[in-house]
């Protein structure tokens, strides 16, 4: 069986996450999908919250665990019996910052590999900071995420 963990602060999560998430699903036995509570960011919604409209999102990928995780990502995969991570690239610029990272996550545990996936075309400019940015603008997202995070953006705002 081939797990494969999907880390991100998915603050919130996106078409273009959801795409990759669906994707996998289709590639891998199981996929977990780990929301790193990354209090450094400063992130929009809790960790809780997070966790929350990922399950609701993706409640109907029955090979998907979607859970929360703060530390290293590379004990963390370890915990999950796992070996594969996966990282979404929209553009060439995400490319430097995620082969130093695989680089280093593979020096500090050889077994893992990095697997990248871009997502679907119409989902490649999405970045959950600008999601951010637009709704708190009072601007339409709709198009950007599913409508169970237009609320809970809405609500955020209020």
């Amino acid at each position: 069986m081939i797990k494969a963990v999907y880390p991100g602060t998915f603050d919130p999560l996106t078409r273009g996450h959801e795409d990759l998430v669906r994707r996998a699903a289709t590639l891998f036995d199981k996929v977990v999908l780990a929301i790193a509570d990354s209090k450094a960011k400063r992130p929009h919604f809790t960790l809780e919250e997070r966790i929350g409209m990922a399950r609701e999102v993706l409640g109907d990928v029955r090979n998907l665990e979607v859970v929360g995780f703060s530390g290293l990502l590379t004990e963390f995969v370890r915990k999950q019996g796992a070996r594969v991570v996966l990282r979404g690239l929209r553009a060439v610029s995400d490319f430097e910052y995620e082969f130093q990272l695989a680089g280093m996550n593979r020096h500090l545990f050889p077994e893992m590999e990095t697997i990248f996936l871009t997502p679907s075309e119409q989902h490649m400019f999405i970045s959950a900071t600008l999601v951010r940015e637009i709704a708190a603008l009072g601007g339409d997202v709709s198009q950007f995420v599913h409508p169970t995070v237009v609320k809970r953006l809405r609500g955020k705002k209020a």
